[in-house]
């Protein structure tokens, strides 16, 4: 069985917590971290950039945009999965999901970029 293109898992996966960050933004809230302010402001802002990054994704016209896109946010959210160390300490269980989350940001640009340079 073959694998999604990149620009579906991503526009699903973006799609996906787009939603979630707006209608449970409190699930998102503690991993923002305190220097950048606001953090519901952050999450829902966050929300919106990655739907409608997944609707550019979506549409071949627009797809090397949704790339670029794509990556810039992936990119844009490694300072809160840094964060995530910090308040994770002391909790086994939050530091095994940040040791698996950060990593993860790598292939993820990776294959949006792919889609950005239309690979």
């Amino acid at each position: 069985m073959r694998l999604p293109a990149p620009a579906t898992w991503l526009a699903a996966a973006l799609g996906g917590s787009g939603v979630l960050h707006l209608v449970r933004p409190r699930v998102f809230q503690w991993l923002v971290p305190p220097e950048l302010g606001n953090a519901r402001a952050w999450v829902l802002g966050s929300g919106v950039a990655e739907i409608v990054t997944a609707a550019l994704l979506t549409a071949p016209p627009t797809r090397r945009a949704g790339g670029w896109s794509a990556a810039g946010l992936l990119t844009g959210f490694v300072p809160a999965h840094l964060h995530q160390f910090r308040v994770a300490r002391g909790d086994p269980r939050a530091l095994a999901v940040a040791a698996v989350r950060l990593p993860l940001q790598a292939p993820m640009i990776a294959a949006a970029l792919r889609v950005a340079r239309g690979r």
